[in-house]
């Protein structure tokens, strides 16, 4: 039987007549041998196993997750700041002057300074002591980060960035610049490689410490990047390069990677036309992940609702969502921000004080549904005659069932669905068995689907067991006349 195309990423055109492609909660992997039973996969993507809870009030901020290079980890919750420990309980040190919006945080392996957009605060990690900075040449940041002894902070509304004295967080009247290659204001800044990279909303520059203790930081001559940042918390920094989600004086709304000072394009069309239904991208919050050798880059946009991920390995876009229990429905994710701490991948909730280990063993969104979709390419023959489609087979995991007795997960369900009319409409759902514990043999197939001169077929599962999908064969019929 010929194979589907069931093995792929999100592609959802702006018409979907053109390409209907989903995937949410899965993501692909290619068998680097070239020799295995398939040569690609789709895996499941990791449950909610928590943590602890934190006893404050509200949401984890944006980005409000950190672990510092003295292996502590903190996180922001509302106006309070904790200390999580590796085994699960937290100490409130100190409190914010805000209660919402995004975070930053950085060390100098002395102090923990973390910003908020309007004010910014001291962590003394040796006495535990927290402080608000109140200099008058602290200016308010959104972003904070560390270089050879000093940490660097933007001055929002203008094209400035300034920095605290060396291993300390004293600030002087003098110790500032301006990235003023295009008259665009400084919205983020990173540092990534021991280089500066300063974006605006249209451009970017780039700088580097040059020694100098008067004007320490300097411009690389010719690292103008004709790009800059929509939103400033995307920005992430993985061991090769980084990412953002940028702008330029054409536009905005497009993904990139940087390729030494150029930006390249790696968001998709499908993509874009997605992000661009959002009421604003501007607020998007970007992290890194890096797993089982996939390094993702999460992009979640609170407003839009969604959680995106690129797979920097494999070049190719999912989803990652949580099931709305009362609309049942995709929701974004319930992360809000991400760190690895004690070995493991942790998250906070937007909405709680909730946080979570990152597992692939655990296949619930903390007791949950964590469920996944596949929704393949489509199924025509060329001048698009009608075709008969008879037996529909996909090639999965099964057999790994709970216990008997466990509901759900004692005998997991594979769901099937079509679409004849390019995903106007849908069919009844179908079900079929993916096997109780240890039927390895149990195929997951349907027969007697009916006719279609193009279909969308999607698969779906919520079970609380592993997720494997291999292929997909459909046994098929072109009319002769």
């Amino acid at each position: 039987m010929p194979e589907l195309g069931l093995i792929g990423p999100t592609y959802q055109s702006r018409s979907l007549n053109f390409d209907a492609q989903r995937t949410i909660n899965l993501y692909p992997e290619v068998n680097e041998t070239k020799r295995g039973k398939s040569v690609a996969a789709l895996f499941g993507t990791p449950g909610l196993k928590r943590l602890l809870t934190l006893p404050g009030t509200g949401g984890l901020r944006g980005n409000g997750l950190y672990t510092a290079s003295t292996g502590r980890c903190f996180a922001v919750q509302g106006a309070a700041v904790f200390e999580v420990s590796s085994t699960a309980t937290s100490t409130r040190l100190g409190s914010l002057l805000t209660t919402t919006g995004p975070v930053c945080l950085a060390d100098n392996g002395l102090q923990l300074v973390v910003v908020d957009g309007a004010y910014g605060y001291v962590l003394d990690l040796t006495t535990n002591v927290w402080t608000q900075i109140t200099s008058p040449n602290f200016y308010g940041a959104d972003r904070v980060q560390f270089l050879d002894q000093y940490l660097l902070l933007n001055r929002a509304g203008t094209q400035q960035f300034f920095w605290t004295s060396l291993s300390g967080v004293s600030f002087d009247a003098l110790d500032f610049a301006s990235a003023e290659g295009a008259p665009d204001l400084l919205l983020s800044l990173l540092i990534t490689h021991r280089e500066i990279w300063l974006f605006g909303a249209t451009s970017t520059e780039v700088w580097f410490d040059s020694g100098d203790l008067d004007t320490p930081f300097q411009r690389i001559q010719g690292a103008f990047v004709e790009c800059g940042i929509e939103a400033p918390h995307s920005v992430t920094k993985f061991p090769a390069t980084h990412y953002w989600l940028g702008s330029d004086e054409r536009g905005a709304g497009t993904a990139y990677e940087a390729q030494g000072y150029q930006p390249v394009r790696i968001s998709t069309y499908a993509v874009e036309q997605a992000w661009s239904s959002y009421a604003t991208r501007a607020d998007a919050l970007g992290w890194g992940e890096l797993r089982e050798g996939h390094a993702f880059w999460w992009l979640t946009f609170p407003t839009g609702n969604a959680t995106w991920c690129y797979d920097i390995g494999t070049q190719l876009w999912h989803e990652r969502s949580y099931l709305n229990p009362s609309t049942g429905t995709f929701d974004r994710h319930r992360a809000n921000a991400h760190t690895y701490a004690f070995g493991k991948h942790l998250v906070g909730d937007w909405e709680n004080g909730k946080i979570y280990e990152l597992d692939l063993a655990t296949y619930t969104d903390d007791g949950a549904p964590l469920k996944w979709l596949r929704r393949a390419p489509y199924v025509a023959a060329d001048t698009l005659p009608w075709v008969f489609h008879h037996t529909l087979q996909v090639d999965l995991e099964t057999g790994v069932g709970l216990d008997a007795g466990v509901t759900p997960g004692s005998d997991p369900q594979v769901m099937l669905r079509w679409s004849d009319d390019n995903g106007g409409t849908w069919s009844n759902e179908r079900w079929t068995s993916a096997g109780p514990m240890g039927q390895r043999r149990v195929r997951a197939l349907w027969r007697r689907l009916g006719r279609a001169r193009a279909r969308v077929y999607e698969i779906s599962g919520s079970d609380p067991v592993k997720r494997a999908l291999l292929a997909a064969y459909l046994e098929s019929e072109v009319a002769t006349a």
